[in-house]
């Protein structure tokens, strides 16, 4: 029974692989460059979406987001007031966005009037891990709120990305976070991820870290 459990799991991540590959090269065929980001509930994916469109809109990059969640469209809406093309994706009952929910919403997006497109996974440090969508890069944003372990407790979260961004660090000495440790634990498990530090209400290391994502 076991062995039947296993073969299945390797059946649906080759599945899944597959299709992010096509939505990959999908997206590059028609100029699009595509990116993952992914943290828990919470943490600032929504937010670091809205300080970077205005920042894109500036140099003339035109940006496009599909908002994944299990359910509702309150992110959705939110990217959606920023004046960028967006799809709300929900999951019903999954934690995680895959390759066929993306190809979908591919479809529904118009790709000529995108040249960045942000794929918003559900809140979630685990499920997504194991699930490619297609994206050049996957970007994980964690909060000071989230305590300083954090990291520790979610290893594959940052070694299977590919920019790391610590937000919230105007909160941080009021919840006891030791930023120095996260950052350490980053490099614990990923010494080459790059690590923004960021606080959204402000826009506080919004720039470079556009810059990084770009580069």
């Amino acid at each position: 029974m076991h062995h039947i459990d296993v073969s299945i799991e390797k059946d649906v991540f080759d599945a899944n692989n597959k299709l992010a590959h096509e939505n990959y090269h999908k997206l590059k065929d028609n100029g699009v460059r595509a990116f993952d980001l992914l943290g828990a509930i919470g943490s600032g994916k929504t937010a670091l979406i809205e300080n970077i469109v205005p920042i894109l809109n500036r140099q003339g990059i035109k940006a496009g987001a599909i908002a994944g969640d299990v359910w509702g469209d309150d992110d959705f809406k939110r990217i959606v007031a920023t004046g960028i093309p967006a799809v709300n994706a929900n999951t019903g009952k999954e934690c995680h966005l895959d390759a066929h929910i993306v190809e979908h919403a591919i479809e529904d997006l118009p790709l000529s009037e995108i040249d960045v497109l942000f794929i918003e996974n559900v809140g979630n440090m685990v499920c997504p891990t194991d699930f490619a969508l297609g994206a050049e890069k996957r970007v994980v944003v964690i909060s000071t709120t989230e305590g300083d372990d954090v990291v520790n407790k979610h290893p594959m979260m940052f070694r299977n990305g590919t920019i790391a961004v610590i937000n919230k660090i105007d909160l941080a000495e009021f919840v006891g976070c030791n930023i120095s440790r996260m950052e350490e634990d980053i490099h614990k498990y990923n010494p080459i991820m790059p690590i923004f530090k960021t606080n959204l209400k402000t826009g506080e290391g919004v720039e470079e870290l556009v810059k990084e994502i770009l580069r």
